[in-house]
């Protein structure tokens, strides 16, 4: 049986350690190549060494080009800066590329969905299935509960850089969606002083940053009287390898496009 030859971009990062180690234990995929940034200390190392796990010959390098042109997949939880530039080649190897990246702007989100026209491109804030069917929930309560406002409070480790979290844009764009309206014109960040009354129709943000926390994220809907809060708290990083690897797999044979978790999970149409 011929295996997934997978590259993993930030290969001694959390999650870069999480997912060689979880590869080893697949069947149907072989990591074939393992990435980090020019000046990493790890660079050279056996990568299966640096995961806790076995060697595996693989060692870190920081040239992606000969990597890319001999492999079926790349798992990249990297930079916005890598992972734009890595979807590029991504798309010229014509490779599954899922990425896990976070804060993504306007203009990498642009450059990603060009590189889609050439290469299956599965890009997701957050690769859990249980986030996945928050978000269906919440763009469902958003719909069905109009009057309600939304409030996203999200709570992730005090080394995490950008904020809000990538999974808490992506629940107020579910909540925007049910309400069809678009997040860009109704969010509302960073409360302080005397702002006024709550704009009616807003989607609110808070973000909390302490400790190892993995993600933390409830969805308020608060109408008269009653409130409804839909949560996900992840205990464990190996979920979002789980969600990537399986969305790596499933990316094999698709045509080129840009794809989200949902549709990895046959969610897309909730």
């Amino acid at each position: 049986m011929n295996t997934i030859r997978t590259v993993i971009s930030g290969a001694s990062g959390r999650m870069g350690r999480t997912l060689i180690r979880m590869l080893s234990e697949e069947k149907d995929f072989t990591v074939t190549g393992a990435l980090e940034r020019k000046g990493s200390p790890d660079l050279g190392k056996d990568s299966g060494m640096l995961s806790g796990t076995v060697a595996n010959k693989v060692p870190v390098t920081d040239d992606p080009l000969p990597l890319l042109a001999q492999a079926d997949a790349l798992l990249d939880f990297t930079t916005p800066r890598v992972s734009v530039e890595l979807a590029d080649l991504a798309a010229q190897a014509r490779i599954v590329d899922v990425i896990g990246t976070t804060g993504l702007s306007a203009e990498d989100d642009t450059r990603i969905r060009a590189a889609a026209r050439h290469a299956v491109i599965i890009k997701s804030g957050n690769m859990s299935l249980g986030v996945t069917l928050l978000a269906a929930l919440v763009k469902q309560a958003a719909k069905a509960l109009p009057g309600f406002d939304v409030e996203i409070v999200e709570m992730h480790h005090n080394r995490k850089v950008d904020a809000p979290s990538g999974t808490a844009l992506w629940l107020g764009r579910e909540a925007a969606a049910g309400r069809g309206v678009s997040l860009d014109d109704h969010s509302v960040r960073g409360r302080d002083g005397q702002t006024g009354p709550r704009p009616q129709g807003a989607i609110g943000f808070a973000s909390l940053r302490g400790g190892t926390v993995i993600g933390d994220h409830d969805v308020i809907l608060a109408g008269p009287g009653e409130r409804l809060v839909l949560s996900h708290v992840a205990e464990d990083r190996a979920i979002f390898a789980h969600g990537a690897i399986a969305a790596a797999r499933w990316g094999q044979g698709k045509k080129p496009g840009l794809y989200g978790i949902a549709d990895v999970l046959g969610l897309s149409g909730a």
